[in-house]
Parts: structure tokens; C-alpha cells; sequence
């Protein structure tokens, strides 16, 4: 039986061909799991800051996952997985309904018409033409700037880094707390496992330090086991119709769209890089399914109650333990499922545990620099602007933005204008209007 259901899954996400196999993808599919579990604790905390129920957002958190990510399973069979976007919840609530003054309602509102656009752009093609032009530096680009963004970002969560002063943008964190302990525990485990070639390094490391997590007190056994999923009454097709026509609408919606095509496109470049998913052209096959996987979570997320479904740069975690096929997610799914019912036991792994993960994960995509050609200053030099930008400016999509008005600059005054694509010129426009205006 286990035979005949290991042929079905072979022929169907196509292991041998991308040379892989069951349990590399359940390995892959739980490391994703692990490394960006932390949004079913965060995203809540962050909506309920607009208003909304916790308990609602957590199970619309999970639900539009889980959506979202057999979409990308069975339509594009690539081992992504796909959430609420960090950054994108944050201006849902902090701005839109913080600093606008708008209800959740009119956010969720823009939300659900972003993902419907996406549905219409990838349809016809539209997200995949802006994917393609995408010079091939720049792609290289936007995974080593990745590298360095998850990789600040998992020594911020470690306690590594921290906010500085006045003074110092940021600097080093308590090397002795308690939290940094964990992290460099988790980091010095992954670290021997991937020098011994050892397959699940960085799931074992994320077990390691959450076992250690506990007598140091940074982590504690939850009270219960087990629970049934809260209601999603309070959020579910909460929309506000009477505004869809008004300035502030169409402004939202604009960085709505902004901030997801890109970080999106630029998480989808940045992980394939770290493989061979890329085809001879530098063109990532079946990007339109891709594309269309995370608007279709979009529109989920807004009816179930929760802001913009992405893919997420976490995805990498799993691709670098393996992952190569769609079963990747669906496994990431069936881990978030079983996370519904056991909430508890799944939220005691701390942020420290998985940090260290989140670091190796930023060495395992800066690998490509080496496939930059500096001596070309030409592409160099947008392609270091996008890698800095991204971790300097915590944005994906600010990094793509820089880096590709700087490919036009200086492609078009170098008389290399013959060069650049009509996509790219349009592109580049409309970043500096939206700089100038928005």
C-alpha cells in the first residue's frame, strides 16, 4: 500500500524527475512548517492591534494557508508555501486602520479587490511578463539580498542584533541572555549537521533549541494539548462597500498591489535561484500558476478575515533541505492543518529557535553573487543596490524597485538603452511616480 502511494505521488509532483523523494519532501515540508509557524502567533497579535478577534485571525491565518498553499501544490508544483504577509499586516493595521483611520472592514475590502486584480493579471500573463523581465542579474540579485534579509531578521529574532540608540542604527544584542543562548545552541547544531552532510540540519536544529529553550525559561509547556479551532463569525466577509469608489481606496489598494507583486515576484526569484528551477532563458516554468496561487489566497484571506496572502521567503528553508516539488506543500499544509486543533504544542517553539535557521537560510542564498559579473558596472551596480537596499530598507520590494530604476539610468545614459525592456522602462516609470506622489 505505502509503495503504490509513493508511485501515485511520484508520477503526479514528478520526484524522480526533480530527484527527489517522499521523505526529503515531508522533511522539507515540516522545515517550512517550522520556520514560519511563528506567523500563526503573530498575525493575530498584529490584526487584533485594528480591531479584529484574535481568535478569528488566527484560524483565517491558518485556513488561507493552507488555500493558498495547495494552490501553489497542485497548480504550479513548486515547494512554496504561502501566508499573510509579514509587513503587509503591519500596514493593514498600523496604517490603513492606525493612521487612516479607516475600519478593518475597508481594509479587508482593498485586500479582497488586490487579489482579485492578481487573479486578472495572472490570467493574462501579466504578473509572468513583468517575472521574465527581470534581468538575470538582478534575479541573482534578489536572492543574495534575501540572504541578507532573513538573515537579519533571524539574528534580530536570536537576540543577536537588536535596535540601536541614537547614535547606532543597530548593533549587537546580549551575547550572554538567555536568548541568544538558544539561538547559538540551534546555530552551532545546524552548523555540525550541514558540515556531516546530514539531511533535516535545520529541522534538528529547531528541535535542539527549543529543547533548550525550557530550562532556561525562554520557553514553557503550554496548559493545554489540544483545542478546537476558534470561530471565524467575527471576520468572515466583513467588507465595506459604501468606500470602494473614494481616493483613499484607490491609494490603499495601490501599495497593496505594490508591496505584494513585488515581494512575491522577488521571494519567487530569490528561492528558485537557490535551485534549478530556472530553465535556459533564466525564466522560472509555470510562474503563471505560481503567480495566480498566492492572488487566490489573497481573495481567500480577505473572505476568511485576515490581510494579504504571499509567498513566503521561509519557503527557502525547505528548498534548502530538498524540497524540489509541489508534495513540499502540501505537506507545509498538513502541518498547518494539524496546527488547528493543536495550537498549544505547536506555539511553544520561540522565535530563537527558529532564528538560527532563518541565518543559515541567508547563507544558503548568497551563494549566487558569485554568478554576478561585477566587472560589468553596468549590472553591478543595480545589482549591489538591490542586495543592500533590501536588508537596509527591510523591504523586498524596495530592493527591486532600486535596483531596476538604476539598471534603466544607467543602461539609457551609457547608450546601452537597446538593452532594456519595454516592461523594464514601464516598470522603472511607475516606481519613481509612486515615489514622487505616494
Amino acid at each position: 500500500m505505502v509503495t503504490k502511494l509513493n508511485g501515485v505521488l511520484d508520477r503526479f509532483f514528478k520526484l524522480s524527475e526533480n530527484k527527489t523523494n517522499v521523505r526529503t519532501e515531508f522533511v522539507a515540508g515540516l522545515t517550512t512548517f517550522m520556520t514560519m509557524a511563528y506567523i500563526i502567533i503573530v498575525n493575530p497579535l498584529i490584526l487584533s492591534a485594528a480591531g479584529m478577534d484574535r481568535g478569528a485571525v488566527f484560524t483565517a491565518t491558518i485556513v488561507s494557508t493552507i488555500i493558498a498553499t495547495l494552490c501553489m501544490a497542485f497548480l504550479a508544483n513548486y515547494p512554496f508555501a504561502l501566508a499573510p504577509g509579514m509587513g503587509l499586516n503591519a500596514y493593514f493595521a498600523f496604517v490603513v486602520v492606525g493612521s487612516m483611520g479607516k475600519s478593518f472592514e475597508f481594509a479587508l475590502t482593498a485586500v479582497l479587490l488586490e487579489g482579485v486584480i492578481f487573479i486578472v493579471l495572472s490570467l493574462f500573463k501579466v504578473r509572468e511578463a513583468i517575472f521574465d523581465s527581470i534581468p538575470a542579474a538582478l534575479k541573482k540579485a534578489v536572492s543574495v539580498g534575501i540572504g541578507l534579509f532573513i538573515a537579519l531578521i533571524g539574528a534580530v529574532n536570536g537576540g543577536l542584533v537588536k535596535h540601536g540608540n541614537p547614535d547606532v542604527i543597530i548593533q549587537a544584542g546580549d551575547f550572554t541572555s538567555k536568548e541568544a543562548i538558544v539561538t547559538f545552541i540551534g546555530l552551532i547544531v545546524i552548523g555540525i549537521l550541514l558540515i556531516f552532510k546530514i539531511k533535516g540540519a535545520l529541522l534538528w536544529g529547531i528541535l535542539v533549541a527549543t529543547i533548550a529553550a525550557f530550562p532556561l525559561g525562554v520557553a514553557s509547556l503550554p496548559q493545554a494539548v489540544a483545542s478546537l479551532p476558534p470561530s471565524l463569525a467575527p471576520t468572515f466577509m466583513k467588507f465595506e462597500w459604501t468606500q470602494i469608489f473614494t481616493w483613499e481606496m484607490l491609494m490603499v489598494l495601490f501599495s497593496f498591489l505594490f508591496v505584494d507583486i513585488f515581494d512575491t515576484i522577488g521571494t519567487l526569484t530569490g528561492v528558485a535561484s537557490k535551485t534549478d528551477m530556472f530553465d535556459k532563458d533564466g525564466k522560472l516554468p509555470r510562474v503563471k500558476q505560481a503567480l495566480l496561487s498566492d492572488a487566490i489566497g489573497t481573495v481567500a484571506g480577505a473572505c476568511l478575515g485576515t490581510s494579504t496572502v504571499t509567498t513566503f521567503v521561509e519557503s527557502s528553508a525547505g528548498v534548502a533541505e530538498g524540497g524540489r516539488t509541489g508534495l513540499t506543500s502540501v505537506f507545509t499544509s498538513l502541518f498547518f492543518a494539524l496546527a488547528l486543533f493543536f495550537a498549544p504544542i505547536f506555539g511553544i517553539v520561540p522565535a530563537q529557535a527558529t532564528a538560527p535557521a532563518l541565518i543559515m537560510v541567508g547563507l544558503f542564498m548568497i551563494s549566487p553573487i558569485k554568478d554576478i559579473d561585477f566587472s560589468d558596472y553596468a549590472k553591478s551596480i543595480p545589482a549591489f543596490l538591490t542586495i543592500i537596499v533590501m536588508p537596509f530598507c527591510y523591504s523586498i520590494a524596495e530592493g527591486i524597485a532600486v535596483g531596476m530604476i538604476a539598471w534603466v539610468i544607467l543602461h539609457v545614459l551609457t547608450g546601452k538603452y537597446k538593452q532594456v525592456s519595454i516592461t523594464m522602462y514601464i516598470l522603472s516609470i511607475l516606481f519613481i511616480l509612486r515615489y514622487i506622489f505616494l
